[in-house]
């Protein structure tokens, strides 16, 4: 198994290619493609490891836009044998998480639903809703994502009542904590009144609620209201009894009707349609619905397909007391035996997978795959909405394709002051997260009392497009970094900057550029003089104006916390060698920079960490000659 990187893609030496794909053997194993920069960008397993490498390069093989785009990278292919299937497809999800390769995305991360964080990783681990699970940290755990974010952010306001956890993300006060401890609903944790092993306890017992094991944290809360109560000590079992009460009312209602109470299962089911597959995964614990997640996939393969490999990269992440012993599906498993016995030996019990044909268990899969049905108008609902004004803007500006990638630019600042630039991406219609960028403007005649957006968009856009102006040969069209469309938020202006820079480099002839004034919503094109003739409200206008709103709130939003950094920075930011720890210690001996400033070199001297020669850097800070 060779590693050396080579920067031709194979589909560019045929040769190479085919030798490496006589190397493969008809085995059970993982295959991992790597490009130009040795990257791993795609990892996958297979039964027979040459049969499905081989498929990649087929001609006849028609693939998705997501992976014949990664097909174009590899350069290097390697593989590793294991004895059996199950063992691949542990081994696949153990080098998933180790690497994260950037094509191994089945499930699009569209932001719509939110999922519920642990930062296991911390001392003192956080509960937050976020919208964008990162992985860079493997030993934060996260719930979701759930259709439902009101019912997500009501349960974890009942956990906070229910449970002493931290209530504020930053403490109120330097050397005190607030009401809420006084209150019994937060332990202290920003004076550290608890230890991080009890506080961990505490979030074990809120993780419990998010697993699906309510019952068998209200059991476990009931063993220790009782012991608290035979040993007379009435105040702890009255807070084991309110704790009670609330997890009883929290899984009051969502009761589904079922044989069996007392088997955990999950149920799986999918709709589809050219494009896309919405898939609802109901959680159903001791004959209560306590969740319901979502996950929009390609509709490229067949169901059976798409279900197994959902259930793969769901599972990959779970905890064993998450995996259900019951898995329902809608369509039978191409590999329906290896899933199973990769899930029992993860839970140590047997983990059983079904496509019930009739009955209660038939009827239950039946609810879910309506629920998908459900997603799917919705989504094929704002498909349509966004296709229809990418269509309205190609005809508004005569292009020649639909506008798949549109980039947006906008300026924020107050006076000069803080000046950044914000670069929001649109892909079909839809904001694309994971592409925004945000600028610190460096222009030095950018200063406070004078602000110049012309020249900040010049920089912006020069900094933005300059990789493509230094490499001629670097590819344009057709390539997913470059948009098929730029709007600049402003007028004739911004935009003749904008024209300005972009000719300098070369590149105005493969790139559309437009600018939205905000007044009358008018579009401007280069060189001329009159806004087009169009009306604010037509589909196309106002997907430009979507544009234009969103990079306006990134550019607002980021500098309101360069705004709010620069406000926190203490004047002993600017003394050097003098770091956050220093701070702390001459702060707690002096109290005040005031007094710090007053102070002597040989008193400087005598706050621990600080040596005189330290001490007479910041006396000379003070009292400049």
């Amino acid at each position: 198994m060779t590693t050396s990187a080579q920067t031709l893609p194979l589909l560019k030496d045929p040769q190479r290619l085919e030798n490496r794909l006589a190397e493969i053997p008809p085995e059970p194993g993982v295959y991992l493609m790597r490009d130009g920069s040795d990257r791993i960008i795609y990892i996958g397993k297979s039964r027979k490891l040459r049969s499905r490498v081989r498929s990649y390069f087929r001609e006849s093989q028609k693939l998705t836009e997501r992976i014949a785009t990664m097909v174009r990278q590899v350069t290097e292919i390697e593989f590793i044998v294991t004895d059996t299937e199950a063992e691949a497809l542990a081994l696949e999800a153990n080098l998933i998480k180790q690497h994260l390769p950037y094509f191994n995305v089945l499930l699009k991360d569209d932001k719509k639903y939110p999922y519920l964080c642990i930062t296991w990783s911390e001392d003192y681990p956080r509960i937050y809703i976020t919208r964008k699970r990162l992985l860079s940290n493997q030993k934060d755990k996260y719930y979701g994502p759930y259709t439902d974010s009101h019912t997500l952010r009501e349960i974890l306001r009942l956990c906070k009542r229910i449970f002493p956890l931290r209530q504020r993300p930053q403490p109120l006060f330097k050397d005190r904590p607030c009401l809420n401890f006084d209150l019994g609903r937060c332990p202290g944790v920003c004076q550290s009144l608890i230890s991080p092993e009890e506080y961990r306890k505490i979030v074990q017992k809120v993780a419990m609620v998010f697993q699906g094991r309510s019952s068998e944290l209200i059991d476990i809360l009931t063993e220790q209201m009782h012991k608290q109560a035979e040993l007379l000590n009435f105040e702890a079992a009255a807070r084991f009894r309110d704790q009670i009460n609330g997890l009883k009312s929290l899984t009051a209602d969502q009761k589904v009707s079922l044989p069996d109470d007392t088997v955990s299962r999950d149920a799986i089911a999918l709709a589809t349609d050219a494009q896309h597959a919405c898939i609802q995964l109901f959680q159903i614990r001791a004959g209560k619905l306590v969740g319901r997640l979502a996950f929009v996939a390609d509709a490229q393969a067949e169901s059976g397909a798409i279900l197994q490999r959902v259930l793969e990269e769901h599972y990959q992440t779970a905890e064993a007391v998450e995996i259900p012993t019951e898995i329902l599906v809608q369509h039978e498993l191409p590999e329906p035996d290896i899933l199973a016995d990769v899930l029992t030996q993860r839970k140590n019990r047997k983990v059983t997978i079904v496509a019930p044909q009739r009955q209660t268990k038939a009827e239950l899969i039946e609810m879910v795959e309506r629920n998908a049905q459900y997603e799917l108008q919705r989504m094929q609902k704002l498909s349509d909405r966004n296709q229809q004004a990418m269509e309205d803007l190609a005809a508004i500006l005569d292009l020649p394709e639909l506008p798949h990638r549109i980039e947006g630019y906008d300026i924020s600042h107050i006076q000069g002051s803080n000046a950044v630039a914000s670069q929001v991406v649109f892909i079909d219609g839809l904001p694309a997260k994971q592409y925004y960028r945000h600028y610190k403007i460096k222009n030095p005649t950018v200063t406070v009392g004078h602000s110049d957006d012309f020249a900040s968009l010049a920089e912006v856009i020069g900094r933005r497009f300059r990789k493509y102006a230094e490499d001629p040969q670097l590819q344009r069209l057709g390539n997913p970094d470059w948009p098929d469309l730029v709007m600049i938020d402003g007028g004739k202006g911004q935009l003749s900057s904008v024209v300005a820079v972009l000719q300098e480099m070369n590149l105005l002839e493969d790139l559309r550029v437009v600018s939205l004034a905000k007044k009358r919503e008018e579009i401007f094109l280069p060189g001329e003089s009159e806004p087009l003739s169009t009306d604010a409200e037509q589909p196309g206008v106002q997907l430009l104006r979507r544009l234009r709103d969103e990079a306006h709130r990134f550019a607002v939003s980021f500098h309101r916390q360069q705004r709010s950094d620069k406000l926190k920075r203490s004047r002993l930011d600017e003394i050097p060698g003098l770091g956050h720890h220093r701070q702390k210690q001459l702060l707690g001996h002096f109290r005040s920079v005031d007094y710090i400033r007053q102070a002597t070199p040989t008193q400087l001297a005598e706050v621990s960490g600080i040596g005189p020669r330290l001490a007479q850097e910041i006396y000379d800070y003070f009292h400049p000659s």
